[in-house]
């Protein structure tokens, strides 16, 4: 082995070490955050009926979404790529209480879908970032319409909007609150689960509804802090 890469990974062996402090650092950093919870309850009813919920993001609004176990006291299966940076990134959201299936659409897919269909049946709740781990961005995937299709879960888009944040240089524009920032978590009313069968272009309406929405609604909650602000100006 060349040096530079022993160097490599005994660096990256290092940084794996340092995942639970890491960890422990990031949620401390989120007490300086104050959420507001939006329709959170329609879940939990929604699992207290028998049906299995699989939540939905965007890669770009994950870093809150990191710790959403935690806050509610769940196990939430959720599939991570293989790559060294998957590593990394399921050793921290181990330590919220997510649980961590590794693979993606180009490496071990077939069987993180499988494991990912039979986590869901036991925890009866899942997460998938529709249009990770690199994009392109605001796509939403097959997999998570496949996911739903063998699980019989009903699909829920999660809405993490930031009152002022930093915006990062990465494919997918990856955005972190700022300090003292409010947080808005909003889960979608509008709980569907697929067909168990859709042909080729009934699949791909289906998928394209998912994603115009998750756009739309974007759109809209993002001037959620601007419009709270100017109501309060207004009522002065």
């Amino acid at each position: 082995m060349k040096t530079g890469n022993r160097w490599k990974d005994l660096k990256f062996a290092l940084l794996l070490r340092l995942t639970k402090p890491l960890y422990y650092l990031l949620f401390l950093y989120t007490k300086t955050l104050r959420f507001q919870v939006e329709h959170v309850q329609g879940v939990f009813d929604h699992i207290r009926n028998g049906g299995p919920v699989l939540l939905a993001s965007w890669h770009q609004r994950l870093f809150c979404g990191f710790f959403l176990p935690r806050f509610y006291k769940l196990a939430i299966p959720i599939m991570i790529s293989r790559s060294k940076d998957g590593e990394f990134i399921a050793r921290i959201v181990r330590n919220s209480g997510f649980v961590p299936v590794r693979g993606s659409s180009s490496r071990g897919g077939k069987e993180a879908l499988r494991e990912m269909v039979d986590a869901i049946g036991k925890y009866r709740i899942g997460g998938h970032v529709v249009d990770g781990p690199t994009g392109p961005a605001q796509m939403v995937k097959a997999g998570l319409i496949a996911m739903a299709q063998r699980t019989g879960a009903a699909i829920c888009p999660v809405y993490l909007v930031y009152e002022k944040c930093w915006i990062f240089s990465s494919w997918d524009r990856f955005m972190v609150p700022k300090p003292f920032s409010r947080v808005l978590i909003h889960f979608s009313e509008n709980l569907t689960s697929p067909p168990p069968y859709l042909d080729g272009q009934a699949f791909e309406l289906y998928r394209k509804g998912i994603e115009d929405e998750m756009i739309r609604t974007y759109a809209e909650l993002d001037r959620y802090f601007d419009q709270t602000r100017q109501a309060f100006i207004a009522g002065l």
